[in-house]
């Protein structure tokens, strides 16, 4: 044990949070955890940026970043959720000037999880969509339908779309480029206006939807992680069966080989290795794949019992997540080879990411295959459960933290509470299903899903490390896991200490630098100056809450010099684990004389 303190245990027939409540078992744990890391990104972001940076290149600085920098924050996360079995908020009150740092994340993740919402009733229009035939976009021209087969151009990408004339009631060939699929996503779907200044109308196709989703996540949420937990079997293991199927059906089509080739094989660039864009790329992804900052995964983690074997859990949960990134790319790109094929253009010039992908570039491509309306359900069902698997996390990160401020108020009104929280993000979202409603999505993936989970993931590990300091939050993770060989502790006191914190500095140094080089645009819609404005206001809001919160913090603190600047573990941060670990260690004071001052064992601290 770390110090040379023994602690002293009592033993406890059950291991059992009879006030928060555990998981049911270990199954749903990591169903939970896997399906909140496992998301959109995974299917739409990864598998372009491994194209754009190299292709097989790319996984050498993916595997590092996950090495150095997911690894590292993923198991400092889980390790103090299942330590207090608090969310991120009140679990900072072992470092109660840092507690801003749990608030910010919190209110990132409200905002995050408005444009998540809203791209789920993008999913969720499709697929009411998909059970049509033909595919409702393979015909659209200006948003009335074209069906003279002769007036239909083949060039997905690029082409020249026939101009509806209502006089002659034929179509004429304008000068407009654009595709089929992006014409449907435009103009039908989102009925995009001219840019942000111009609201518009509600959608409200989108808006039902938007309803639908957000009725579907408040009944799963209805008994907390007790009802999510049984769902899970289904939603997050269900995407893995399509992908596989989507995989052998596009091994089959021509022009597949191609395809993978472009994504991770012959043409592998070594030479992007040297480009520092690559590796912040391959930072980022993995920053934002393993969920990490936001507080989800302490939430989750809270609930764990105290003993669980949170290192295997750890590693188990990153290794699956970066898997079906690339396995993913696989089903992607051998379709997308298969489209460039039947159209002789080259993979470039179809291949684009997030909505580009998800909703223009492969609707398109599962509309040349045969039993178009099958796949295309299969598809649009896939992204929809694995949105829900991390809005899951979203919403429930928002119940824990209320039911950890308000736990007397809200111990048996969970249900009450999931309901309110749902309907409240679905009023908040609904500006995002107006006709401006993508730009405003766009920005809010901008600002907020961008370098501020950075600031946030950097302030945790130099928080945790730097002033709780690193040995007592090793010897709190030997009381949960056993006392483990100085070897064992190597890798992590080494990331910890050293690695994550420079990585992820640099990191966020990189995204910023390009935030404020690069403002964000919606194709070749450009944002106001009054619209970059609020994106900005947006994420400093979320940062400017942890000085805010730390001043808060000095103004009410009482005793010898401002508690040591509120450095050392607040009064309450015994009691927690009192309330929800029971009675299990000796409250007797250690005099070891092993026990270094200026860092003494939590227990040590606190139980005096």
């Amino acid at each position: 044990m770390a110090h040379g303190a023994v602690f002293r245990t009592h033993k406890v027939e059950e291991d059992e949070n009879t006030v928060r409540g555990n998981w049911t078992n270990k199954r749903e744990y990591l169903l939970s955890m896997i399906g909140m890391a496992v998301g959109l990104g995974n299917i739409w972001r990864f598998p372009y940026l491994a194209y754009k940076n190299g292709g097989g290149a790319f996984l050498i600085p993916y595997f590092i970043m996950l090495i150095c920098l997911g690894v590292p924050l993923y198991f400092l996360e889980t390790a103090l959720g299942q330590f207090c079995s608090q969310g991120p908020i009140n679990t900072w009150s072992a470092v109660p000037l840092l507690q801003g740092v749990g608030m910010a994340g919190l209110i990132g993740n409200v905002m995050v999880s408005i444009y998540y919402g809203v791209i789920l009733s993008y999913t969720l229009y499709y697929l009411f969509a998909s059970f049509q035939y033909p595919l409702p976009w393979t015909n659209v021209l200006d948003g009335v339908n074209c069906t003279s087969p002769q007036h239909v151009a083949v060039n997905v990408t690029s082409m020249s779309v026939s101009n509806w004339t209502r006089e002659n009631r034929s179509c004429t060939t304008s000068n407009i480029t654009t595709s089929l699929t992006e014409q449907y996503w435009d103009q039908v779907v989102l009925q995009r206006s001219s840019g942000l200044g111009e609201t518009g109308s509600i959608v409200w196709q989108l808006a039902l939807c938007l309803l639908l989703s957000s009725i579907i996540i408040a009944a799963v949420l209805l008994k907390g992680i007790k009802s999510s937990g049984k769902v899970v079997y289904f939603t997050a293991t269900f995407p893995y069966v399509v992908l596989t199927i989507l995989l052998i059906r596009g091994l089959t089509l021509e022009g597949a080989k191609d395809g993978i080739d472009f994504y991770i094989g012959s043409k592998s660039n070594l030479t992007k290795l040297a480009e520092i864009e690559v590796w912040r790329d391959a930072a980022t992804q993995i920053f934002y794949s393993l969920s990490v900052g936001f507080g989800g995964v302490t939430a989750l983690s809270s609930y764990n019992k105290f003993q669980n074997n949170l290192v295997v859990d750890t590693f188990l949960i990153c290794i699956i997540n970066c898997a079906t990134s690339i396995f993913a790319g696989f089903a992607i790109f051998s379709i997308l080879g298969y489209m460039a094929h039947i159209y002789g253009i080259p993979i470039e010039e179809v291949t684009k990411e997030g909505f580009g992908l998800a909703f223009i570039v492969y609707p398109a491509a599962l509309a040349n295959l045969p039993i178009s309306p099958l796949w295309s359900i299969l598809f649009f069902l896939m992204l929809f459960t694995l949105g829900l698997d991390s809005q899951f996390a979203g919403m429930e990160l928002i119940t824990t933290c209320l039911h950890d401020a308000f736990p007397k108020y809200i111990e048996k009104k969970r249900a009450l509470i999931a309901i309110v929280t749902c309907a409240f993000m679905f009023l908040l979202g609904l500006p995002c299903v107006t006709q401006a409603g993508i730009y405003w999505v766009t920005l809010i993936d901008h600002f907020v899903a961008g370098w501020v989970v950075l600031v946030i993931g950097f302030l945790e590990v130099f928080g945790i490390f730097y002033i709780y300091g690193g040995r007592r939050f090793i010897t709190d993770i030997e009381m949960m896991i056993g006392t483990k060989s100085v070897w064992f502790w190597l890798y992590w006191r080494l990331c910890w200490y050293f690695v994550t914190p420079f990585v992820t500095l640099v990191s966020i140094i990189l995204v910023l630098s390009l935030a404020m080089s690069i403002p964000p645009t919606y194709g070749t819609v450009e944002y106001p100056a009054w619209g970059l404005d609020l994106g900005w206001c947006m994420a400093v809001f979320c940062i400017v809450l942890i000085p805010a919160t730390a001043l808060y913090k000095l103004a009410g603190a009482q005793g010898s010099f401002r508690k040591v600047l509120l450095c050392s573990p607040s009064e309450d941060w015994h009691p927690y684990l009192d309330v929800h670990r029971g009675e299990r260690y000796s409250q007797e004071r250690f005099h070891t004389g092993n026990v270094v001052d200026d860092e003494p064992s939590c227990r040590t601290c606190c139980l005096s």
